[in-house]
């Protein structure tokens, strides 16, 4: 069985579409090969994604530090895990090649990715930075104010 690929910054599908609801979420959510689209690429909110593996130490510890913040933080951001072991086609997508590996996507872009445990300052940092941040719609350009 292949592996369903996520796709970043198609147009979204052009046929009228009932609005989502943002789900708020106050633990981390498992995704994997067949629901990555729908669960990261496309969801409303930005999503912190943590690469990790069930035998890797540091993706132990950066652990509980992603749970406080998914708390803190439901409703703003999305905090998903993925299985590197149990996915393979998406580590090999994302050119995964150390763990933890964290990756945040924006209005379908990847507007981070850095292997390694970060501490929880510098998660707490990320996650303002990227609440705060406004990606541009694709082909379109920003002024300054």
């Amino acid at each position: 069985m292949k592996a369903r690929v996520a796709e970043l910054n198609p147009a979204p599908p052009q046929e009228e579409q009932a609005p989502k609801q943002t789900i708020v979420e106050a633990t981390p959510v498992a995704v994997g090969d067949d629901d990555f689209q729908e669960q990261v690429i496309d969801w409303p909110l930005p999503v912190l994604v943590d690469f990790w593996a069930e035998w890797c130490g540091p993706c132990r510890m950066v652990a509980p530090v992603l749970d406080k913040l998914a708390a803190e933080y439901a409703g703003q951001i999305r905090i998903a895990k993925v299985d590197v072991d149990q996915n393979p086609g998406l580590s090999a997508h994302f050119g995964i090649q150390s763990i933890p590996t964290l990756m945040v996507v924006k209005d379908r872009s990847i507007v981070f990715s850095q292997p390694g445990a970060l501490p929880e300052p510098s998660l707490r940092s990320l996650v303002d930075q990227v609440i705060a941040l406004d990606v541009p719609a694709e082909g379109t350009q920003q002024t300054p104010a």
